[in-house]
């Protein structure tokens, strides 16, 4: 429960604020920073589990599976992880592990914040509601 309803969701939150609201007219410093603690907070959360156990479950399981993709932003996110003694651990021992360093070659040329995304992707991602998708169905419909 915690990777889904804490780590995925606020990484995902400091990913959106890092990589995607610049693209946007306005002040986002404060959701950024606010993500950022969010997510250092997590970290330590983790480094605390981390320290009784192997794993995040205590065997390498579907947790750590979830868990690893968040994490691997870290610098992207501009957290020194050095700081998280037991993160590092499980980070260095996770990204060596032949299925896992395969799981992440999986679309590795795709996964790119070199390029600023072109305004129809921004649109796509984040200018729908419900109304532009109604009429977007409706529309492939006829």
């Amino acid at each position: 429960f915690w990777q889904v309803g804490g780590l995925g969701p606020m990484a995902g939150q400091v990913s959106h604020f890092v990589n995607y609201a610049p693209n946007f007219p306005g002040d986002h410093s404060y959701s950024e920073k606010r993500y950022k603690n969010e997510y250092d907070r997590l970290l330590g959360v983790m480094d605390n589990i981390l320290s009784e156990r192997e794993y995040l479950a205590g065997d390498y399981s579907v947790a750590d599976m979830a868990s690893f993709p968040w994490v691997t932003a870290y610098k992207r996110y501009e957290v020194d992880l050095n700081k998280f003694k037991e993160v590092r651990r499980w980070f260095d021992t996770m990204k060596n592990r032949p299925a896992v360093r395969k799981g992440m070659d999986v679309g590795k040329d795709e996964r790119t914040f070199a390029q600023k995304p072109t305004k129809e992707s921004l649109k796509m991602m984040f200018q729908q509601d419900s109304d532009s998708i109604a009429k977007a169905a409706k529309e492939k419909k006829e």
